[in-house]
């Protein structure tokens, strides 16, 4: 393993989603995203919803990843997500209607503190989906 690139895997429980080497790699963090570069400190994280993107040379990828955690060791970044996709595996219209749905649930006057937050994590993957897909 050379010290200019990372190892970057990512699995979900049903797959492995990609085995790959990079440049860089940001991910989308419970706090906030955060970027690896070579030589990165050791690091255990968790992840929120958003987008995954890494760089080899010219060329940049994006993935649509819902929770999980992410270890960053010796060049090496481990995703164990919930769900991740790719983006052309990604239905942009099935993810445009769940935005909708999730957005008309978010606004009805009497909803419980635990739809609300299901309804609110819906909506943030839904939108992180259609971003990625727009990559392509």
């Amino acid at each position: 393993m050379t010290a200019d690139k990372l190892d970057l895997e990512i699995v979900t429980p049903e797959r492995r989603v990609l085995s790959e080497r990079a440049d860089s790699i940001v991910l989308p963090g419970s706090e906030g995203y955060f970027g690896v570069l070579p030589g990165h400190a050791p690091l255990l994280a968790a992840l929120g919803v958003g987008e995954v993107s890494y760089r080899e040379g010219d060329r940049t990828r994006f993935l649509a990843v819902s929770g999980g955690f992410a270890e960053v060791l010796d060049n090496r970044v481990s995703v164990l997500a919930e769900t991740c996709e790719r983006a052309e595996e990604i239905d942009v219209d099935r993810a445009s209607l769940s935005k909708r749905t999730a957005e008309g649930q978010l606004e009805r006057k009497e909803i419980s503190e635990s739809e609300f937050r299901m309804a609110e994590v819906r909506l943030k993957r839904a939108i992180a989906r259609i971003e990625v897909a727009r990559h392509l």
